[in-house]
């Protein structure tokens, strides 16, 4: 299954499916399932499987993290919070940043500025990271920009633009820079 996800994802699906068919509670089979799901847009069926898998295994953040995923898709900001969070409460969560940076992005759209730059520094703090630190250090100081912490934010998007060298997000940090300079 796994080893067909990327070149046949039909082919990995009905082998995941048997899986399930053979062992219900088989964990990863339905988090495969889920992730497929996702990947075609279809966020309730992916929800449904999440949901399964945590059933399955309480402790398995990264379903939590993906739920938060499906969730926020689906327009659904304060439960992808709370799924997030439950992710983040497995002090062996092997990808905390990914949660982290996720809560940040859905703090920011629920307007809570303040915990959203919380999530990112945190975020930062992961090491090795799993999150391109230039989208980590983008997201804050947009945080910190909301927040009209403009020396903060200068520095963080200064940052961008030196570790996305002519990529998107150096390109999304110039434009909030000129905006800090008026």
């Amino acid at each position: 299954g796994v080893a067909n996800l990327d070149s046949n994802r039909q082919e990995a699906f009905v082998s995941f499916q048997k899986a399930i068919k053979e062992n219900p509670e088989h964990r990863d089979a339905q988090y495969y399932v889920g992730h497929i799901y996702a990947m075609q847009g279809k966020y309730q069926l992916a929800e449904e499987q999440f949901r399964t898998v945590l059933r399955i295994s309480p402790e398995y953040s990264e379903a939590s993290a993906y739920l938060g995923q499906v969730l926020a898709q689906q327009d659904r900001w304060q439960e992808a919070v709370r799924a997030y969070r439950r992710a983040l409460n497995n002090p062996l969560y092997a990808t905390p940043d990914v949660a982290w940076f996720n809560l940040g992005r859905a703090l920011a759209h629920e307007g809570d500025m303040n915990g959203a730059a919380q999530a990112f520094e945190d975020a930062l703090l992961v090491s090795p990271p799993n999150v391109p630190s230039g989208m980590v250090h983008l997201e804050l100081g947009r945080a910190y920009y909301r927040l009209g912490y403009d020396v903060k934010a200068r520095e963080m998007l200064s940052r961008v633009v030196e570790l996305d060298k002519d990529g998107p997000s150096a390109a999304e940090a110039e434009k909030l820079l000129e905006r800090l300079k008026h």
